[in-house]
């Protein structure tokens, strides 16, 4: 099993949510309100100054899924650019 998390703004929550319906995953987990800073965008914070924030949405597939998903997670970088999505894999060694 593979993990990826997607870490996006929260503007695009619904086209995150429709990429992952076109390959297939019907179960996931969002965290909202995620705050941060990254190397190429304006810091998501919440705050009166730095108003923006992220969702993170997490997903555990097979490995063709988690391959699909990174692989449309890059197109929509490509649509956006560098600021908006960003997506993590991982192998998942246990669940239970």
């Amino acid at each position: 099993m593979k993990a990826v998390l997607i870490l996006h703004n929260e503007a695009i929550d619904n086209e995150v949510t429709e990429l992952l319906e076109s390959a297939g995953v019907k179960h996931y987990t969002k965290f909202t309100n995620v705050l941060g800073k990254g190397e190429l965008s304006e810091p998501h914070l919440n705050t009166e100054v730095w108003p923006e924030k992220n969702y993170g949405t997490l997903v555990v597939v097979d490995e063709s899924a988690a391959k699909a998903i990174m692989e449309k997670v890059g197109q929509m970088r490509g649509k956006l650019g560098e600021e908006g999505v960003k997506a993590f894999l991982w192998q998942i060694e246990q669940a239970t």
